[in-house]
């Protein structure tokens, strides 16, 4: 048991040492029941500054997507140009499947690698060998040869070139000529390819193209084809500058890319459309402003997509090349990394920017912009918050917001009637009317806390017109010094 002296006192009390007095005396601890302590540490808690992953997943990183576009635009278009130059000037590196050619495999036996495979080759046939690579792994792996295409007695003497250097085993250990494989594809036949190759990529964009159409307004569609376009002509440029071989694979992965692409554009074009339904309703943002948020809303989900389309491109990336050297795989694997790569930066930085910038160049838009900076410069002066747009002209409505019957407001707002009219000194009474209660909380007998809804006929207007007003509920100020104010 303690005492009121005790220094263990479980109800907290501390002893001090009272100086007119030879004793001592018990001071009360603080009491952690108190509502203002719960008040207080839930203040506390919401005024704790979020993080920047906490805001992100949140949609609040307030990131300057549209702010910057003229910056976005410049790199894209540097990228772009690159390219092109690139694509004009190297080309691409087309597999035999394309444009014809030989194939030669040699299995890597008796010292036998790419460097000295190549120079066989060549001695043989006299014919520089395209590319010489590793294909496979463990006991089937083998050195393959692309070159242009030959005849047969070259495809003969290379066979024998080649077995007498490196006398290679076939699968039951057999020292063989036969354990060097090769096959020939013809320029007729390797061009049908190609051209089937372009007919399939035209007709995949024309139904892209018609579905955007169908699925957007134009300003959004040219939007989101540009960015298609764009992701289609990186990928084809760092294909050329880096000197990838151009395969059946690397046309199905393309095309699966582009779909991937056009996937995330319309997951930041359908919260645009959400996003900016009402506003012209409103004078408490642009356009621009609504379609950057809905990009900071949408950007940590198309990162999440990105990521983990990457994680098993990267997989299979990784198995192609390093374990299983399968070319198939590695051409399939590279075009689809590179693709998601870009198609996630247009979809983000260029798409929605291009967008805004369609809009910001049409009359309604640019009225509308000036609508908000207006009632903002209102609002700055002291004229009043900002609220919905006054339905009887330019003119955004100053302090409470007035809006036809039926329409919702923000704050305390003012339902007016559409066969009333009324004098401008009549609104400015509404208008104190509505600020006086916001400011006391209370009307009359109404309790303080509860939402109040009255009904008066203000004087002046013609016929008597009733005015409804509706309050928020009143919360008592605490000790933080809170209070509600609009939009919070």
């Amino acid at each position: 048991m303690s005492t009121p002296n005790d220094p263990h006192d479980p109800n907290g009390a501390v002893p001090v040492t009272d100086p007119t007095s030879s004793g001592t005396t018990t001071a009360p601890g603080p009491d952690t029941s108190a509502p203002e302590a719960d008040t207080a540490r839930a203040d506390a808690a919401a005024d704790r500054p979020a993080g920047f992953l906490e805001r992100m997943y949140n949609g609040e990183g307030g990131f300057a997507f549209v702010g910057h576009r003229r910056r976005w635009f410049t790199i894209f278009g540097i990228v772009v140009v690159a390219c092109l130059v690139t694509i004009l000037v190297r080309g691409f590196s087309l597999g035999i499947d394309f444009e014809g050619g030989t194939r030669m495999t040699v299995p890597p036996d008796n010292g036998a690698d790419e460097t000295s495979v190549s120079r066989t080759f060549h001695d043989a046939t006299g014919v520089e060998a395209q590319s010489t690579q590793v294909v496979g792994s463990g006991a089937s792996q083998t050195i393959e040869i692309t070159s242009e295409r030959l005849s047969n007695d070259q495809v003969d003497k290379a066979r024998v070139a080649l077995f007498n250097a490196f006398h290679p085993k076939d699968n039951n250990g057999q020292v063989t000529p036969d354990a060097i494989g090769d096959s020939t594809v013809s320029e007729s036949w390797g061009g049908s390819i190609t051209k089937r190759m372009v007919i399939a990529l035209g007709v995949f964009l024309l139904l892209i193209f018609a579905y955007i159409a169908i699925r957007f307004e134009r300003d959004m569609a040219i939007s989101a084809i540009v960015a298609l376009l764009v992701d289609l002509i990186v990928v084809s440029g760092i294909y050329s500058l880096v000197g990838f071989e151009v395969s059946p694979a690397t046309v199905i992965g393309l095309l699966t890319i582009l779909a991937y692409s056009l996937y995330d554009t319309v997951v930041v074009f359908d919260k645009v459309r959400e996003n900016t339904a009402d506003v012209f309703g409103s004078t408490r943002s642009t356009y621009g402003e609504q379609v950057n948020l809905a990009v900071n809303q949408t950007v940590m989900r198309s990162i999440n997509t990105s990521l983990f389309s990457i994680v098993p491109i990267a997989s299979l990336l990784v198995v192609a090349v390093w374990l299983m050297g399968v070319g198939t795989l590695k051409d399939l694997a590279l075009v689809q990394l590179i693709g998601v790569i870009a198609g996630t930066f247009s979809s983000i930085f260029l798409a929605s920017p291009l967008l805004v910038t369609l809009k910001s160049v049409q009359k309604a838009y640019r009225e509308h912009d000036a609508k908000v900076a207006r009632a903002r410069e209102l609002a700055a002066s002291g004229a009043g918050p900002l609220g919905r747009a006054d339905v009887s002209g330019d003119r955004p409505a100053d302090g409470a917001a007035t809006a036809t019957a039926g329409e919702p407001g923000t704050g305390a707002a003012t339902a007016v009637d559409p066969a009333a009219t009324a004098a401008d000194a009549d609104r400015g009474a509404v208008v104190a009317r509505s600020s006086s209660v916001l400011t006391s909380g209370t009307d009359g007998d109404a309790p303080a806390g509860d939402p109040t809804v009255t009904d008066d006929t203000t004087p002046g207007d013609a016929a008597g017109t009733a005015r409804r007003t509706v309050r928020p509920p009143s919360t008592p100020t605490t000790d933080s010094g809170r209070s509600w104010r609009p939009g919070m």
